[in-house]
């Protein structure tokens, strides 16, 4: 009975924990390419393992209910994963500190522009350029975003987070 009272518990936090993301993403949405998901996956991928690929999963599926399922939906889907495995990779067997974590966030909101170009190579390379190079601004502002919320929440969630994980086992 207590396997599959752990196994529900995980399941529910897995949904809540997607759920949150997606509600501080509509929150700040008004706000050019300044998200907290970058920010969200990263803490969960610390805290949670790989589990953070069910809690990603869920938030990708919430989104497209949302918005609708479009091109740009396909790509959350390798885009978010790619994040979660590279933070995963980097912190294999070692405690990173928030200005690792904060270039790292700050890498991937620069690089975000070029990963959502892919699918547009379908269209010849030059429309996946030109999709690329014409959100680079945004790249830049996604950039100084997460480098920012990392730097400032990444240790306050990851202690919060690792309770709270702590007290459900």
């Amino acid at each position: 009975m207590d396997g599959r009272k752990s196994q529900s518990r995980r399941v529910v936090l897995c949904a809540t924990l997607a759920a949150l993301m997606t509600a501080l993403q509509a929150a700040m949405a008004p706000l050019p390419n300044i998200e907290p998901v970058s920010l969200l996956v990263l803490v969960y991928a610390l805290v949670f393992g790989r589990d953070v690929f069910y809690i990603i999963y869920t938030f990708v599926l919430l989104e497209g209910l949302l918005y609708g399922f479009h091109l740009w939906w396909v790509t959350y889907l390798y885009i978010w994963t790619l994040w979660a495995l590279a933070v995963l990779l980097i912190s294999r067997g070692r405690e990173r500190g928030p200005l690792l974590w904060a270039a790292a966030s700050g890498a991937f909101g620069l690089s975000f522009g070029a990963l959502c170009a892919l699918p547009y190579l379908a269209g010849g390379p030059w429309a996946a350029f030109a999709y690329w190079t014409s959100g680079i601004p945004f790249d830049l502002l996604h950039c100084a975003g997460n480098f920012c919320l990392t730097l400032a929440l990444e240790r306050p969630l990851y202690t919060l987070l690792t309770k709270l994980r702590n007290s459900m086992i």
